[in-house]
């Protein structure tokens, strides 16, 4: 299905990268686990090994069912292709090694997810890449360290946990006067909220697992972009073996189908319950990007087309004891490390978010122990508030 601006993305959602893969009346895209595809021509099997001819050779490199939730992806980032990988993990560090080689640069902000953070700390700098983590609000210091050169800038905004903002149509511009490739994390955005390839960058990505499935059945990652960016990160995948499993890509497939109606709604009681919470005399302090108090409020006004459906907040006695014994009352809220879906989750960076991060590191990213994530669900909006509202009141 081609591009038109006049379709909304509600119906984007349901049909895009589909239509051409429907069988024999089906309508659902089939579910292929064969391993190998079989090709009684030897020139047009030759074709297809080339990329000359569209097809699939083995599973591991491409399967019809994986292709069509790349293509689906695609479709709503407005990118020219996408590859994925079996987790948002594995597509994170599919793109970096990818695109990275010994004696390269990157510069990055200190509160990237967890798992990202990991590997800038310690796994690229074994191989000779030099990695600099900014201040992530401060964007003058990121623009000075883009200017001394560097081959990617990695952003992340809405941050995970603390959902700061970055100004990616900014940063980007900084970037090309060097020349160096943008990679923008926009999981907790979704494409629904933000586009950063329309502001500029040239890669974005997404843990799939989180908000594009919405249903805590499916893990994966995939990566949108310029082909020739594209290209080489799924060769590096390819060979890696990070393969998205045919099934997931189904669960993923059937979830992005309400994507919108869920991220709509998401957008909506996020809003109203970090309102809520800042007012509130429990509460210390509510990280959300749709409150006027947030420090980044302005520029997700700029870029973003809703706030997200992610929160955080530190209880007024800030303390990990007291995140201990808030969360047991919550009753529609699941205590789990994940994010994005139908049901709410919540849940400390010590146990979601940064867990391989010790508690020294969490707080030179200025990630407070104390703070708790609030991922909200599709639930009616009141009776998340009348929950937290029972569980702050005092035992």
């Amino acid at each position: 299905m081609t591009v038109q601006n006049s379709i909304q993305q509600g119906t984007q959602c349901v049909w895009y990268g589909e239509e051409k893969y429907l069988m024999q009346g089906a309508t659902q895209t089939p579910v292929v686990h064969s391993v190998a595809y079989g090709y009684d021509n030897v020139d047009e099997w030759m074709a297809v090994a080339l990329g000359q001819q569209e097809g699939h050779i083995y599973s591991r490199n491409t399967n019809p069912t994986v292709h069509v939730f790349e293509e689906k992806v695609r479709l709503l980032e407005g990118a020219e292709a996408a590859t994925s990988a079996s987790t948002g993990m594995g597509i994170i560090s599919s793109t970096l090694f990818a695109l990275l080689s010994p004696g390269a640069r990157v510069v990055s902000i200190k509160d990237t997810y967890g798992g990202t953070n990991v590997i800038f700390s310690e796994f690229l700098p074994r191989f000779n890449v030099r990695v600099t983590l900014c201040d992530t609000t401060d964007h003058d210091q990121i623009e000075a360290e883009i200017a001394k050169g560097c081959d990617v800038v990695y952003l992340e905004s809405p941050t995970n946990p603390t959902t700061k903002v970055m100004d990616i149509a900014r940063l980007a511009a900084a970037a090309k006067t060097v020349r160096a490739t943008v990679i923008v994390d926009n999981t907790f955005a979704t494409p629904i909220n933000q586009n950063p390839l329309r502001l500029g960058a040239d890669l974005t990505l997404h843990s799939a697992t989180k908000f594009l499935g919405g249903h805590a059945d499916a893990l994966g990652g995939v990566v949108c972009g310029r082909k020739a960016l594209i290209d080489q990160i799924y060769h590096y995948r390819e060979i890696n073996g990070a393969t998205l499993h045919p099934m997931a890509a189904y669960l993923l497939l059937r979830g992005m189908k309400t994507l919108e109606l869920r991220v709509r709604r998401q957008n909506e009681s996020a809003l109203q319950i970090a309102r809520y919470l800042e007012a509130h005399l429990a509460i210390e302090h509510v990280f959300y990007p749709g409150l006027t108090s947030h420090g980044g409020h302005e520029i997700a006004k700029r870029q973003m087309r809703g706030f997200g459906g992610v929160l955080s907040f530190m209880l007024k006695e800030n303390s990990f004891d007291a995140v201990r014994r808030f969360l047991p009352k919550l009753r529609f809220a699941h205590r789990a490390a994940n994010l994005g879906a139908v049901e709410t989750v919540v849940g400390p960076p010590a146990t979601t978010s940064h867990v391989e991060c010790s508690a020294a590191e969490r707080a030179a990213m200025g990630i407070p122990e104390s703070l708790i994530r609030y991922s909200t669900g599709i639930e009616n909006t009141a009776d998340l508030i009348a929950d937290l509202d029972q569980a702050l009141r005092p035992s």
